[in-house]
């Protein structure tokens, strides 16, 4: 019975490998898409479902391609600011099992059950490591949070202008040339809100309060598949299947992104609890 029970293992193991492969090399596709479209845009926002392996790889990808040649890259994730000092020590680390333990010691990572919003896994930690990596390989890159702690006062407005005010900050202390990614949710990235926005949408994005930056608002989607969110319960959800389509560039004053692109297939994230 144990051989079988170690065999499957090994099983579930070269599946999971596999299946990781296929998505990294969808993701240098995708990202390579983003490259071309952004330009030298040095402020890009992805605009994400939560909760999904690919987009980490994506961003990694990303974070990968623009820190050749010794530019300097910067990643602004979306988690407290209180974890940043937490972030800088794991940079600087080996990136062993002390430190990452160490980077998951914050009330931010220990959130479980129904706060569980997909912001929390392991392939965000994956991304983490990532840009340590690159660091760790002499690239000019860092990362860093730009939200406001959970329990904070006031509603999705204040929040939104919080965290544009924080990123506003961080790109005002880039590097000549440098540039910023930001990995957001897909409703903070808009360029503006929809004139027919849902109540849970009414809020003025993130995005809007950073038009007279050199931005570019890309929204993730993606053909099919499922990611993490959090209705009632928080739960996998099911993206609506769509054939397959081109990035759609958009350039009209009335824009909520400048960029739509649809990955391959999106699946929910190995969560850290």
């Amino acid at each position: 019975m144990k051989r079988w029970l170690w065999m499957a293992a090994v099983a579930v193991s070269m599946a999971w490998g596999a299946a990781h492969a296929a998505s990294a090399e969808a993701g240098d596709d995708t990202a390579a898409q983003i490259v071309t479209h952004a330009g030298d845009h040095r402020l890009l926002v992805l605009g994400e479902y939560h909760g999904t392996v690919e987009t980490p790889l994506l961003v990694a990808g990303l974070m990968e391609r623009y820190s050749r040649d010794n530019a300097a890259v910067r990643l602004a994730l979306e988690m407290p600011t209180s974890e940043n000092a937490a972030l800088a020590r794991y940079l600087r680390s080996e990136g062993d099992a002390p430190a990452r333990k160490a980077l998951r010691q914050s009330p931010f990572w220990r959130v479980r059950d129904n706060q569980h919003d997909g912001r929390r896994s392991r392939d965000m930690l994956g991304l983490i490591e990532a840009v340590r990596s690159l660091r760790e390989q002499g690239r000019d890159v860092s990362v860093a949070g730009y939200d406001r702690e959970a329990a904070a006062e006031g509603g999705n407005d204040v929040r939104d202008a919080w965290m544009a005010a924080c990123l506003r900050q961080q790109f005002g202390a880039l590097p000549p040339a440098a540039r910023m990614l930001v990995v957001t949710g897909n409703v903070h990235a808009m360029r503006q809100r929809p004139a027919d926005a849902p109540a849970q949408m009414q809020q003025r994005p993130m995005a809007s309060h950073l038009l007279d930056l050199p931005l570019y608002s890309v929204r993730l989607e993606a053909l099919q598949g499922e990611f993490w969110g959090c209705g009632q319960p928080c739960r996998a959800i099911a993206l609506y299947p769509t054939a397959a389509r081109a990035p759609d560039a958009d350039t009209t004053p009335g824009r909520q992104y400048d960029l739509v692109i649809w990955m391959p297939r999106l699946s929910v994230a190995r969560l850290t609890d």
